[in-house]
């Protein structure tokens, strides 16, 4: 893969990152001075910042991204913290590893932004389907033979399994006609950017669902993006593993951006307050605020969900 660039504080991406639902964020988590808290997903470190302005010399802030650019940025954000500042490069489904190599046992507050960010977007791995970029849709920084892409999902899996996921994890309503659209198109060559992989899913549709709100390959690029990453494995898995290093009495605060996240977060946190095991701060998510939506539209579909495990 190629090298990216880094990126200054007067690049465009850089100045449109907004961290989504920071103040209510921060408010559900009611972080105090010496609290150790875990950030499960750096990203553009806005949420990171603000946390780490909370926390005394006595406090622990850590962070986890799967991407080492967002570990660049976080260093770069974080630098003159009061509070001990530890940076881990890897996938939050192994959080409970995570911790144990830094011997940390137990933390206080912990937070999920399940958004990506406008950093991955610009980082030339074909999440973006207005642009032309090579077909990987992958957080890992290279990828060797074995790597799963978005490239050989749409050109080596059946077409029943391709129509399979963009339903399941794209909630997709034409997912069997893009289904069969990719396998026609793949029997004449291989299927090589994002921007080939849009156009094709764009021919795919009927011509009213072209003319939609949202771009016709949106959903399908999320749920290839989805299964290439096996996001909601690492989701369930990280749920367990930062529940398991909770205190009684820390939170958990989760921010989800579509139905298919936001269910399992819902369910997750359901699951714990049946069994006595939590207490649900949020009954319903809280959504973000007309003014904040006007200032960064990429926020509209966020909700928050809050639990206190007891």
């Amino acid at each position: 893969m190629r090298t990216r660039r880094q990126r200054s504080s007067s690049d465009p991406v850089m100045q449109s990152h907004r961290p989504v639902l920071l103040h209510e964020s921060l408010e559900n988590l009611a972080i105090e001075p010496d609290d150790v808290v875990l950030d499960a997903t750096l990203g553009g470190a806005g949420h990171a910042q603000e946390i780490v302005k909370r926390l005394g010399a006595n406090g622990m802030f850590i962070g986890i991204d799967a991407d080492k650019d967002a570990i660049a940025r976080a260093e770069e954000a974080l630098k003159g913290a009061a509070a001990k500042v530890i940076l881990i490069h890897g996938n939050f489904r192994d959080i409970e590893s995570h911790l144990g190599k830094h011997e940390i046992q137990h933390v206080t507050k912990a937070l999920f932004d399940l958004g990506w960010s406008s950093f991955q977007l610009a980082a030339g791995r074909g999440f973006s389907f207005l642009k032309d970029e090579p077909l990987l849709m992958t957080y890992a920084d290279s990828t060797q033979a074995n790597t799963l892409t978005a490239g050989t999902i749409v050109n080596s899996w059946a077409e029943e399994s391709i129509a399979a996921v963009i339903y399941g994890w794209g909630e997709e309503r034409y997912s069997r006609q893009i289904a069969r659209g990719i396998v026609e198109a793949r029997e004449r060559k291989p299927i090589q950017s994002s921007h080939e992989l849009a156009e094709i899913i764009k021919n795919s549709v009927p011509p009213m669902y072209r003319r939609g709100r949202i771009h016709p390959a949106t959903k399908t690029f999320q749920a290839i993006r989805i299964a290439a990453n096996d996001e909601m494995g690492a989701l369930k898995q990280g749920l367990r593993g930062v529940w398991n290093a909770l205190k009684p009495n820390g939170r958990l605060a989760v921010i989800s951006f579509h139905s298919v996240e936001d269910r399992e977060v819902k369910r997750f946190m359901l699951e714990r307050a049946q069994a006595d095991e939590g207490e649900r701060i949020t009954k319903s998510p809280i959504r973000p605020s007309r003014e904040e939506v006007l200032e960064n539209p990429r926020s509209r579909s966020a909700k928050l969900r809050v639990i206190r495990k007891l």
